[in-house]
């Protein structure tokens, strides 16, 4: 259903970890899934760099599956990180929750997320036929 696309005479994707475009077709449903930080469903913060970037990337897949859809119909994802080492959590968390699914994806350096102990912060784009 999606179209996943990498121009020839631009870099690979990085890590082979995404594709450069996706196109989603006419008449699909489109679910815009709002950032999702590592906070667990009784509010509280895991203690370690790994639990967080797990428990933001469950709380994403959450928010694609109560829309019918699962990482497979992922179109674009934008990661914000506050820490460049913090990366390779994020990165493996991602691979667990994403598998083959290489959707477009955006990574940023931040300041700071709206409360300073959060990490990382991730949102998503998806679509399914209509």
């Amino acid at each position: 259903m999606l179209e996943k696309l990498n121009p020839d005479g631009i870099v690979a994707p990085f890590n082979n970890a995404y594709h450069h475009t996706v196109v989603i077709p006419p008449n699909a449903r489109v679910a815009y899934i709002a950032g999702q930080v590592g906070l667990a469903p009784d509010g509280s913060l895991p203690d370690t760099l790994e639990a967080q970037a797990e428990q933001a990337w469950v709380n994403v897949m959450a928010a694609v599956r109560v829309a019918g859809m699962n990482a497979d119909n992922i179109v674009k994802i934008t990661a914000y990180l506050i820490e460049a080492e913090d990366y390779a959590a994020f990165a493996a968390a991602r691979a667990r929750h994403l598998g083959a699914a290489r959707p477009a994806s955006t990574a940023l350096l931040v300041k700071q997320l709206l409360k300073p102990e959060w990490r990382f912060e991730i949102e998503a784009v998806a679509a399914a036929p209509g």
